[in-house]
């Protein structure tokens, strides 16, 4: 029986990879912000299916308390096999402009507080040997665009980080999956104007469980999302920063 740990676990994305989980009978333990949140969630999934949940809080900028936060996690379930880090914000680009403070907040959520959880965890999984470490970054972080550098510059910090973890790693038993979706229809871009882009966060879920379970090394969900960045990311510079994107 797998053992789940999902950080952002509250968050929509989360949400339809944990009721995959929850269908095979994977016990999960729960991380988020707020407790109600997760409460909800659970009672959800438990209606769906039976399988063991657990609950905690979480602050992802409260760093010195990773370790302990994860440890305890590892403790309620027994043990762990995979991991998931799920949780981010889509802060306003314009008022990252203005206020640095506000980016830098912004930037620790989005970026440096993913590399110390992963950090932590990926240790916990050196030392045993094994377990997959599956992390959602984002297309974004392809190439800077003036209408999301903020955003992008946390999530190219993360999926370069992973890359080299992923490396130093290679020779283990432990699996980095760096997950790159590419806009989803959740509460989160609910002020987005839609287009037929944009994804449904069922199947966005269904993509990153399947490639949890494939190990892959970089998964694009869905993955047109691969095709669609080797494109931007091969536009000459002298052309790309003159465009509206």
């Amino acid at each position: 029986m797998k053992k789940v740990i999902v950080f952002g676990g509250a968050s929509a994305i989360a949400v339809e990879v944990e009721k995959l989980f929850a269908l095979e009978e994977a016990e999960l333990c729960l991380l988020d912000l707020k407790l109600s949140r997760l409460e909800t969630v659970k009672k959800d999934i438990i209606a769906r299916s039976k399988t063991r949940i657990e609950l905690l809080e979480f602050n992802a900028l409260d760093f010195e308390a990773h370790q302990q936060t994860f440890e305890k996690a590892v403790e309620l379930l027994g043990g762990v096999d995979i991991v998931l880090i799920a949780y981010g914000t889509l802060p306003n680009q314009s008022e990252m402009e203005q206020d640095n403070l506000k980016a830098i907040r912004e930037f620790n959520v989005n970026g440096l507080s993913v590399i110390s959880l992963s950090t932590v965890v990926s240790n916990y999984f050196e030392k045993v040997g094994k377990g997959t470490l599956a992390v959602i970054s984002s297309v974004a972080g392809d190439r800077g665009r003036k209408s999301n550098y903020l955003y992008g510059s946390a999530k190219g910090a993360t999926s370069l980080f992973l890359q080299g973890l992923r490396n130093r790693l290679s020779s283990t038993g432990v699996n980095i999956i760096t997950i790159k979706p590419g806009m989803v229809a959740t509460p989160m871009t609910a002020n987005m104007p839609k287009s037929f882009l944009f994804s449904k966060a069922e199947a966005v879920g269904r993509g990153i469980y399947n490639a949890i379970n494939n190990g892959k090394d970089i998964a694009y969900v869905p993955g047109f999302w691969r095709c669609v960045m080797l494109v931007i990311k091969l536009i000459p510079e002298f052309i790309f920063k003159k465009m509206n994107l």
